[in-house]
């Protein structure tokens, strides 16, 4: 049997009210509508519902009986239909998991986490490294926000730039260029690139084969942790974002110098899939780590 569900929604005013016509005025619907519902009600259950008695409706004993049931079922079936948008931080009870590279999970991560937890003491954080290829994590709900430079090209993901950070090239004290480091002292040392992938190019090289210079890269490896630490017991330089990796910069005692060449800015993106464009919690956590960028940036 196929059950009409609004059913439910009329036996609950019926009962509350006592009355085909407190059901209607409550309902916004007319006497004769509800009248009809009630009739159809009588027919499911094959019970009175409400009968009268004198100038008054009174409930039959199985009304009597499902009256709770049925105001709890209404109940629930408004919260799923109407959910609530208001967030309660203190009682949110959560766990976000995000993926980023180490100078973002370094700069940008002990921030977030403390304006989690002084926002929503019941929030959780769990911090990936970023894969070498491409995964379905985001699209299956594994990872929340993708932390990165990257840009999705696919329509069910969502990105917002959440700012931009500057190149500069990072170095051991002491290190030959130190005093001056133009672009063709800048071809003539030594290299390690970051790339999660492992590629051995990065878009200076245009820059650098544009004046007839090539560099010498000798390692490309997948973290700026250890590109910097390579560059700490080398003369080897590290390209990498100003702002992003400067506690890991300040961490392994290296210096910096402006990049000799014209580069845009890195793009810093959060992305993250649709389904949760109108979750208020994770809009709200999209929201302290935008707060969270801005602070960091601000401060340099």
């Amino acid at each position: 049997m196929q059950l009409d569900l609004n059913l439910l929604t009329v036996l609950d005013a019926l009962l509350e009210e006592g009355s085909v016509m407190g059901a209607a005025e409550r309902l916004h619907l007319s006497s004769p509508a509800v009248s009809r519902t009630l009739g159809r009600l009588r027919a499911v259950t094959g019970d009175d519902i409400l009968v009268r008695t004198g100038h008054t409706m009174v409930p039959t004993p199985y009304a009597v009986a499902v009256r709770e049931d049925v105001h709890r079922l209404v109940r629930q079936a408004r919260a799923v239909l109407q959910p609530a948008r208001e967030l309660n931080l203190a009682e949110l009870d959560r766990t976000f998991t995000i993926q980023c590279h180490d100078a973002l999970a370094a700069s940008v991560i002990p921030v977030l986490a403390v304006r989690l937890q002084e926002r929503a003491p019941g929030v959780r954080l769990r911090v990936l490294a970023e894969h070498s290829a491409d995964t379905d994590d985001l699209r299956h709900g594994r990872v929340d926000v993708e932390l990165g430079g990257a840009r999705p090209q696919q329509p069910e993901f969502r990105a917002e730039v959440l700012g931009r950070d500057h190149l500069e090239v990072a170095m051991r004290r002491g290190h030959p260029a130190t005093g001056r480091l133009d672009l063709r002292a800048f071809a003539e040392h030594p290299h390690v690139l970051v790339s999660r992938r492992g590629r051995l190019t990065a878009p200076i090289d245009e820059a650098l084969a544009a004046e007839g210079l090539r560099r010498r890269v000798i390692a490309s490896v997948a973290t700026l942790a250890t590109a910097l630490q390579l560059a700490e017991r080398s003369n080897a330089l590290v390209t990498c974002a100003a702002v992003l990796g400067r506690p890991l910069i300040d961490a392994f005692g290296l210096i910096t110098r402006p990049l000799p060449a014209k580069a845009e800015a890195a793009e810093i993106c959060a992305t993250w899939h649709q389904r949760f464009d109108s979750d208020p919690a994770h809009a709200w956590l999209r929201e302290q780590i935008r707060e969270a960028l801005e602070e960091i940036i601000a401060g340099h």
